[in-house]
């Protein structure tokens, strides 16, 4: 059985993400006093009495509006409604009852879906501001709750009323086989029309203003490939034009998601080429060790001759000589052109980051590369190598035990790295080598 889902509405600066980040215990949503911060629907979870629900922020109703981003932000707070088991309705006691509450509650009271008015910055201990009784006109079966989603006060009894209305909870098995996927590129490069492709429904805001989408939103998805969660990130922008507060913290929150992927898809636009700043964001992947597949979007807008895909492969493994691990596959998010074989390819590099190779095969390569190429010398000190040992995955990362650090230049890990993939794949993943010196005496050992 799947998990109840919380949804949070309400009209825009109410504390909808403040309450967010409380219930799942993290700074996931963007907390910022202006109006409009959070656009897109963003997951998370929560556990309480033993229930775990999964919670959803949700963009600030307008309920009348022309303003393109605004419309669509209501949309995405329309299909977060109708997917929730609750609604959390929240409402402003500094503000008082508006024409816009009323609103939103005949909307909320045409979903049929049962609803509890939280009145948040009800900050008084110990007591209820007389404006607190003006909310009971709202005419929802469940009494309003005050709330300080600030200090947390009134948390407890709102998930205690969610759960007295949520169906008897079934047994459920954890899933723990779902492979993570943080897309990530610069802004309008069209991660979130892939993601929207995958899904099959508008599950992000999909527009051509750089930078719609503002947080990591996950999306749960599951087909005859397996199961994921897909994260739809903030477009990174260069860091001189990071110039507001929120622009930052999109930016730390592209970042978090990568940490917290499996996979990364580095999307980018075949229009632009491969700029400076897709290498600074493939770069912060590689950084953080993650498998990776770079997805060419609008492939079908190019002009092509029996050598473009080669030439534009060339150049993009010129600009990440880094990465040329990475499998390269030429998308178009908006006709669906190959989106499907990237399931294929998520599979693939997740299991070759996971890959694990024994001390002895590990230990055959290693004498081999030796053989066909003598390890470095300085001053007539020559680099000696013992062994070498796998200690973790995803990445792999390898301990080789030497007589030197100083010595093991780095042209020669590039060259024992290469050995090993050339040997073992490891194909879309980064390797990390780590070399212990060990002193002279092991060295007839």
């Amino acid at each position: 059985m799947a998990k109840p889902v919380l949804a949070i509405v309400g009209r825009p600066n109410v504390g909808k993400s403040t309450l967010f980040n409380k219930l799942i215990g993290e700074r996931r949503a963007i907390v910022e006093d202006i109006p409009g911060i959070t656009r897109d629907r963003i997951y998370g979870e929560t556990e309480w009495n033993g229930r775990r629900m999964i919670v959803i922020d949700t963009g600030g109703i307008e309920p009348k509006t022309d303003d393109i981003i605004l419309a669509k932000m209501r949309e995405q707070a329309q299909i977060a409604i109708d997917t929730a088991d609750v609604i959390l309705f929240i409402c402003d006691i500094r503000t008082g009852l508006t024409a816009d509450d009323r609103d939103i509650a005949v909307m909320l009271r045409k979903s049929g879906k049962p609803v509890i008015p939280c009145i948040n910055k009800s900050d008084s201990v110990g007591r209820v501001a007389p404006e607190f009784y003006e909310f009971y006109e709202l005419g929802f079966d469940q009494e309003p709750i005050p709330l300080s989603s600030v200090h947390g006060t009134g948390t407890g009894d709102i998930l205690d009323a969610a759960i007295a209305l949520l169906p008897p909870e079934a047994d459920a098995e954890e899933e723990d086989d779902v492979i993570s996927v943080a897309v990530i590129g610069k802004p309008n490069a069209g991660k979130s029309s892939l993601v929207n492709r995958i899904l099959g429904d508008d599950r992000m805001i999909v527009s051509n203003i750089p930078g719609t989408t503002r947080d990591a939103i996950d999306s749960r998805f599951e087909n005859e490939f397996g199961k994921y969660t897909f994260i739809d990130t903030a477009g990174i922008r260069r860091q001189s034009k990071v110039e507001d507060r929120v622009e930052k913290y999109s930016v730390l929150r592209a970042k978090m998601a990568v940490e917290r992927a499996d996979v990364c898809i580095l999307v980018i636009d075949a229009n632009e080429g491969i700029t400076e700043q897709d290498e600074k964001i493939a770069g912060i992947a590689h950084e953080a060790g993650k498998a990776t597949i770079i997805a060419v979007n609008k492939w079908d807008l190019i002009e092509k001759d029996n050598d473009t895909t080669n030439s534009f492969t060339k150049k993009v493994y010129n600009a990440l000589g880094y990465m040329t691990y990475a499998p390269i596959l030429f998308i178009s998010a908006m006709t669906g052109q190959r989106v499907g074989k990237l399931f294929e390819q998520i599979n693939y590099v997740h299991n070759q980051t996971n890959t694990r190779i024994s001390t002895g095969m590990l230990n055959d390569v290693l004498a081999d590369a030796v053989s066909r190429v003598q390890p470095p010398s300085d001053k007539g000190r020559r680099l000696k190598i013992y062994y070498m040992t796998q200690v973790s995955v995803a990445p792999p990362t390898f301990v080789i035990f030497a007589n030197s650090v100083e010595l093991f230049h780095f042209s020669y890990q590039r060259y024992i790295e290469n050995c090993l993939r050339n040997t073992f794949g490891f194909r879309g993943t980064p390797i990390r080598i780590i070399v212990r010196q060990r002193g002279d005496e092991k060295s007839d050992s």
